[in-house]
């Protein structure tokens, strides 16, 4: 089975019946959970009953994008407590936000902790990253197997590298936070859906998640799609794409 699936698509907090930015990619039998946010984890439980994934990409310490990461490392530890420690490849200033969450168990004695910049490869995947702007460290993330790759943003505003980002992907995963004209006020950390689908360029099918809680998200996708030549997607909970 080749697919990604969403478990959070909310940016800040997560609405009700939702939950912030999470996703599940599953290629030949290897699975990879990027982000973890707020209610994230529930919905990976449905999938992995013990939390049972490969590794975890987490692309900034912001706690919509890694706090649930704390609650598997829980799971981890009272459910299979013989198992080996997942790879967690995270962004500086992760592993600190896990500790003050909960410092027992250690984080890294749950997750074999990795710095997200120097990972270049994921099992099947060939992986490669760019620094993209945020207010804090965020990398967006880019997963190549075989002919397939998609990316991931995480949280950025407006960026050159966003364009890198895409190119001749199979799937863009982009945070389109707000709607409605680019704000003025610089520096921008985070995107319009239209930002967002002109980053998105050279892609084949765009994704547009982090929604501020409340968001029309129809509205966000008929703004993307005056952009972007390629399908556009909102991303829902439980919605499952093939690759």
């Amino acid at each position: 089975m080749r697919s990604l699936t969403v478990l959070g698509s909310c940016g800040a907090w997560p609405e009700a019946g939702r939950a912030c930015a999470g996703f599940l990619l599953e290629y030949d039998g290897f699975t990879v959970v990027l982000d973890l946010g707020y209610a994230a984890l529930p919905r990976l439980l449905e999938r992995c009953p013990k939390g049972e994934v490969d590794a975890i990409v987490v692309t900034h310490q912001h706690p919509d994008h890694c706090v649930d990461v704390s609650a598997l490392a829980r799971v981890r530890y009272y459910e299979a407590p013989d198992a080996p420690p997942i790879p967690l490849h995270c962004t500086p200033g992760v592993l600190d936000v896990l500790r003050a969450l909960e410092p027992n168990p250690d984080p890294a004695s749950v997750f074999a902790v990795h710095d997200l910049a120097s990972t270049t490869r994921l099992g099947p995947f060939e992986v490669s990253t760019v620094l993209l702007p945020h207010y804090t460290t965020n990398l967006g993330v880019r997963l190549t197997a075989g002919r397939r790759s998609i990316a991931y943003t995480g949280d950025s505003g407006p960026s050159p590298e966003l364009s890198k980002l895409a190119e001749g992907t199979d799937l863009f995963i982009s945070d389109a936070t707000l709607q409605g004209p680019s704000p003025r006020t610089t520096p921008r950390y985070v995107m319009t859906a239209t930002e967002a689908a002109r980053g998105a360029r050279g892609a084949k099918r765009l994704l547009l998640t982090h929604f501020w809680p409340g968001s029309d998200r129809s509205i966000s996708v008929a703004e993307a799609q005056r952009e972007f030549d390629g399908e556009v997607l909102a991303a829902e909970e439980g919605l499952t794409l093939t690759l």
